[in-house]
């Protein structure tokens, strides 16, 4: 079995990419970043957090909100946004508004380009975040985001091996 890790790069001084491979057909992955029942199973980042709340209006002008709650402490946070696009399975635009709940710090607007590109049996999963201004930016990267994608990753391994169900 083929492991599989984010790859991450800075664009610019107010955009990343962050490419991941995954080993399950195009239709699948989408779902699995769409659909709130599937995304509440993966999209997890570290030990210890739930998303209790995954609410998504999933069409051009459709909004969107995300919730985590940590198991162990009295902490939360989420994100809001607006989707732009939706080219079901290829493409998905959307802003993004940080709530910080009860973690605090600011990040801001911004807007997040997802790409789904079927490689074999395989999809790779593209995703470009431009931020309003690079401070937003290296605020948003000095959270560990990046390191709890690919934790939320791993977790959409384990649940597009076994299935949608």
């Amino acid at each position: 079995m083929t492991v599989y890790t984010a790859q991450i790069r800075e664009i610019s001084a107010t955009e990343i990419e962050v490419s991941r491979r995954f080993a399950a057909p195009r239709d699948l992955v989408f779902r699995a970043f769409t659909e709130p029942e599937l995304m509440q199973r993966w999209l997890l980042g570290p030990p210890g957090w739930t998303m209790p709340l995954c609410e998504m209006d999933l069409r051009v002008g459709g909004a969107y909100r995300w919730e985590w709650r940590s198991e162990t402490e009295d902490a939360r946070f989420g994100f809001h946004g607006t989707f732009l696009e939706v080219v079901a399975p290829e493409r998905l635009v959307e802003t993004q508004y940080y709530d910080p709940g009860s973690l605090g710090g600011e990040m801001g607007f911004c807007t997040c380009t997802l790409v789904f590109a079927e490689v074999a049996d395989e999809t790779v999963v593209t995703t470009r975040i431009a931020y309003e201004t690079p401070e937003a930016m290296q605020t948003a990267l000095a959270t560990g985001m990046t390191e709890g994608m690919e934790m939320s990753y791993q977790q959409l391994d384990l649940v597009l091996r076994a299935g949608p169900t």
